[in-house]
């Protein structure tokens, strides 16, 4: 099978478009072609060795992608064979993640896909959505699990909704009800963030986000889903109501936080950091199972017109996806992995 690989971490040039054998799956394991691969900046990251200590000889990258089971280990239902799934975190922990024509993983990391809905929309879950249900899920006063109406009452604040994650967390929070608010450098991203479903998009580089934040919230924002916490601590206190939660999943920019302790003491703040590595195994199957229900419900549609523009590339030029990826592109990168039909 064609694959990628690379033997030493660094810039996009030590990835290697190579021949392997086909993998073979283990008990209660899956072998997927995949269909496309979906690119996140924590593959760059692992690929670069930022933060993210390579733990095998040879790797090849990519947590999430889409395809089609073709065979199953020992203990995995034979009826499976055939199915189309959507694959989450396969390089995590392990050395083959989706950027080759096949990879393997345990079963309950193949979700299935939904005849309507394509391999582009497979490969685009993931970490993006299930990242997204975490942040909205880990309130005080909120939902443990998502479904319609679960944020009914609620306001949620989409920083940066024009990212992947950001539209991830438009889409699920008004899928279980929310009023969704989503702020933007400009107007191409609100353009982005109004067709993810966002009610409200404020552009944070003008005029008083804050006061036109509060005048669509007056009581405040019951949980934000924050990308550059860095930078917009401040605007996100001067919103968030009482008891309200920052689920942070980034900080873009690189900002370093000051946290002013008497202010979030006297709003009884939750400040939550959130990866799913260690998010635990209970967290991430009920991720993947509300976001395969707001899938079936087609809540979760991506391209231009859903506000996540695509950027593809074939598999031979995993490397130019990266730098795609690294040098900001904004929607989502996939590569084509294999070539057929949805």
């Amino acid at each position: 099978m064609k694959a990628i690989i690379y033997r030493d971490t660094g810039a996009p040039e030590v990835l290697e478009f190579v021949d392997r054998d086909l993998p073979a799956p283990g008990p209660g394991e899956v072998r997927v072609r995949i269909a496309v691969s979906g690119v996140n900046p924590t593959d760059w990251q692992a690929r670069s060795g930022a933060g993210h200590p390579k733990q095998f000889p040879e790797v090849t990258p990519h947590l999430d992608g889409a395809g089609t089971i073709d065979t199953v280990g020992e203990g995995v239902d034979r009826g499976r064979v055939g199915q189309r799934v959507w694959v989450f975190l396969a390089a995590a922990g392990r050395p083959t993640g989706t950027a080759a024509e096949f990879t393997v993983v345990p079963a309950e990391q193949a979700v299935p896909l939904p005849d309507e809905a394509g391999f582009d929309v497979g490969a685009s879950l993931g970490v993006p959505a299930l990242t997204a249900h975490r942040a909205l899920t880990v309130a005080e006063d909120g939902p443990r699990r998502l479904g319609p109406g679960a944020l009914k009452g609620h306001v949620v604040l989409a920083a940066g909704g024009a990212g992947a994650v950001g539209h991830a967390v438009i889409q699920l929070a008004r899928w279980a009800g929310a009023t969704v608010i989503s702020t933007v450098s400009g107007p191409e991203k609100a353009r982005l963030a109004t067709a993810a479903g966002a009610h409200h998009v404020v552009n944070y580089r003008e005029g008083d986000p804050a006061a036109e934040i509060r005048g669509i919230a007056p009581d405040g924002v019951d949980i934000v889903a924050e990308v550059a916490l860095g930078a917009n601590l401040a605007l996100d206190l001067a919103v968030l109501r009482t008891r309200g939660t920052i689920a942070t999943y980034a900080n873009d920019g690189g900002r370093p936080v000051e946290l002013n302790v008497l202010q979030n003491m006297v709003l009884n703040a939750r400040l939550q950091f959130l990866i799913l590595y260690t998010a635990g195994p209970e967290a991430r199957t009920a991720a993947a199972e509300d976001v395969a229900a707001a899938l079936r419900d087609g809540a979760l549609p991506v391209g231009e017109e859903h506000g996540l523009p695509l950027t593809r590339f074939p598999l031979d030029r995993t490397a130019d996806a990266h730098r795609a990826v690294e040098g900001g592109t904004v929607g989502k990168v996939l590569v084509d992995v294999t070539h057929g039909t949805d």
